[in-house]
């Protein structure tokens, strides 16, 4: 009862508080959030919110907010499966980013945003820095939005930041792994992973002495490839590992409208063109045609997933599209089914009797069916079957 009490009040903002820095400076206001290791106060004379690090307040103070943070975190990891689906998701403007200089005998330099750890071969100003980490920062919050229940991305614990290796070029990127011709990869394991990613496929580039960003760049590969750091690894199972896992990449990835913007309501627009065409404005696509033929669903679902990426531009755009019909098209959009799916897998289903929670009750054949009459009516002409 006494942590369940202090959950609830752990809540709400905390009013009327005196909050002293570790330098022994005072200041009155509400707390407003905590977000990894960035604590944000409204000031009650000037209204005003400043955003601070939780390293930079007192003992007491720094004890105080992290026993609310752990109560939120408890919060935050209880599945979420009942939530509203989101729409609109942004990364702070203002994001904390920490310096942690060069790692001891080597040419790596560390910073920290509050989901992640970027580890660079050059230094960068925390500008740059703050500029690229707001486009991890949205990828997470949409992650932990969404309501498939991703205890990656809601276990925001500040000790465990997902890993980012930058690498001024491309051959560096190649050198250390990087498949040829990517412009990012995940490399990933049952506790985690990390993320290879060439800092032009940032946007950044040389600027006299130092570095700076153009935030006109697009980039739909790293999205993506962050939504394989932030799934959880029982979500791979056998049934899923391919249609679904690159779908649902593929979906987030599609979903971004800006450099740090991501839209879940009005993005039918974005899969269809992406899906059928060569995207939206042109920045990319399956382009998989108007009229789409996919010989047998239960198949596509079921293939290894070593045959799955050897015509990976065609299932990654049919795993979108059918990823997508069951987020949003079955059922006008209850997500009942992929729901139940995604619980079996935490049950430690898989395969065929995995597959009997997606089909509830139907054959393959109105299955496949119903995917391709909403489909249809989204402009997309899908024939399932021989």
């Amino acid at each position: 009862m006494r942590a369940l009490l202090y959950l609830l009040v752990a809540s709400l903002p905390v009013f009327g508080r005196t909050w002293m820095s570790k330098e022994g400076v005072e200041m009155e206001g509400h707390l407003v959030s905590i977000y990894g290791d960035q604590v944000t106060l409204e000031l009650r004379e000037t209204r005003k919110q400043i955003t601070a690090h939780l390293s930079g307040f007192s003992k007491a103070d720094q004890d105080h907010l992290s026993r609310i943070r752990e109560a939120q975190e408890l919060e935050r990891r209880k599945p979420n499966w009942e939530n509203p689906w989101p729409g609109n998701i942004t990364a702070p403007e203002d994001l904390e980013i920490v310096d942690e200089g060069g790692e001891p005998g080597s040419d790596k330099f560390v910073y920290l945003s509050p989901n992640y750890k970027f580890i660079s071969d050059v230094r960068l100003s925390k500008s740059v820095v703050r500029g690229f980490a707001r486009l991890f920062e949205a990828t997470h919050a949409s992650m932990e939005a969404l309501p498939l229940y991703f205890l990656r991305a809601r276990d925001s614990d500040p000790t465990k930041r997902h890993p980012i290796l930058l690498f001024e070029t491309r051959e560096a990127y190649f050198k250390n792994g990087g498949p040829p011709g990517s412009a990012g990869v995940f490399i990933g394991g049952r506790t985690g992973g990390v993320i290879m990613v060439p800092l032009t496929s940032l946007g950044v580039k040389p600027l006299g002495s130092g570095y700076t960003r153009d935030r006109t760049k697009s980039n739909k590969t790293l999205p993506h490839e962050l939504v394989h750091q932030l799934t959880d690894f029982v979500y791979y199972a056998h049934g899923s590992r391919g249609w679904f896992t690159e779908g649902l990449a593929e979906y987030v990835a599609v979903s971004q409208m800006s450099d740090s913007r991501f839209n879940f309501q009005t993005n039918l627009d974005e899969i269809e063109a992406y899906a059928a065409g060569f995207g939206k404005d042109g920045d990319g696509g399956r382009a998989l045609g108007e009229e789409i033929h996919l010989p047998d669903l239960r198949a596509f679902m079921l293939q290894p997933y070593s045959r799955f990426t050897e015509n990976a531009n065609f299932n990654y755009g049919m795993g979108l599209l059918v990823t997508t019909y069951f987020l949003h098209l079955e059922d006008d959009g209850s997500r009942k089914n992929i729901v139940a799916f995604m619980k079996a897998m935490r049950e430690g289903k898989s395969g065929e009797e995995l597959l009997k929670v997606l089909l509830a009750g139907r054959s393959w054949r109105e299955l496949s069916d119903d995917i391709s009459e909403k489909w249809r009516s989204k402009g997309i002409k899908i024939r399932i079957g021989a």
